[in-house]
């Protein structure tokens, strides 16, 4: 049930961008795609708009803090200690306006939009099986950005990067960085990797394309400031689910860390 909701260290230098951090250094970060009511949803992508409203109660009530990537990296960077978590927006939908922008406002939350810079103003083509849903258009985006809302990359076209030919790879990551920033009137920061599909090259990539940060999706030896892992965030996630979330995601920072040093597990 809904109503079940009711009741730092700085991250290290890293010389290559894909090298795994220590577990002091890796930042608890939540990823969302979609808040609507959907009757048919075959990839789990969509929260309810009631679900949504009562985790983020959950975390406000804990004395955690929903904030955006680039606020969450700057806090880390210069030490502050607070209960910051990452919220992150794959996608671009046209709801995260409508239904998301009004309940973290209301709790002074911020959060990340990851968008597909080919497709603003359309909808999810790559999800064949799913309903078409709207994307946010470049206005949209743009007022969003311009009232502080992060507005990261999700590439060109929402294609996976691992194997792609280089020139494909190459406008992924760069062109549609030049894309949004042209589009923002600001430099983008942030790069979320289609699928959370992420290896060496395509990291270095989006490194050497000028971004500060990438996140993906899984713990994994590339683990760093260039793959960030998050912790998918579904309809189905009550307190009880968030909590166990919260305790996995310190765990896996402690097996990346023995792994780090070489350890037998």
């Amino acid at each position: 049930m809904v109503a079940e909701l009711t009741h730092g260290a700085r991250l290290p230098r890293q010389d290559t961008g894909t090298g795994p951090v220590r577990r002091a250094a890796m930042p608890w970060i939540l990823m969302y795609h979609s808040v609507a009511d959907e009757e048919e949803d075959p990839y789990l992508l969509t929260v309810s708009p009631e679900r949504f409203a009562a985790q983020m109660r959950w975390l406000a009530v804990r004395g955690w803090r929903g904030v955006s990537v680039r606020e969450l990296l700057a806090a880390r960077a210069a030490g502050r200690r607070e209960r910051l978590v990452g919220l992150t927006f794959d996608d671009g939908y046209a709801d995260f306006a409508r239904q998301v922008v009004p309940v973290l406002s209301d709790y002074g939350f911020t959060a990340t939009a990851y968008v597909v810079t080919q497709r603003l103003g359309g909808d999810n083509g790559w999800d064949t099986e799913g309903p078409r849903k709207a994307l946010l258009t470049d206005q949209q985006v743009r007022d969003l950005a311009a009232a502080g809302w992060e507005i990261g990359s999700h590439g060109l076209s929402h294609t996976a990067l691992p194997g792609v030919p280089a020139e494909v790879l190459r406008a992924e990551v760069r062109e549609s960085r030049a894309v949004l920033a042209g589009l923002l009137g600001e430099p983008v920061r942030g790069f979320c990797y289609p699928y959370g599909a992420v290896d060496g090259p395509t990291a270095r990539a989006v490194r050497e394309a000028g971004y500060d940060y990438a996140v993906a999706i899984r713990h994994s030896p590339l683990a760093g400031r260039f793959a960030l892992p998050r912790c998918y965030v579904g309809d189905r996630d009550g307190a009880w689910r968030l909590r166990a979330k919260r305790g996995r995601h310190g765990l896996r920072d402690v097996i990346t860390e023995l792994r780090r040093r070489g350890a037998s597990l």
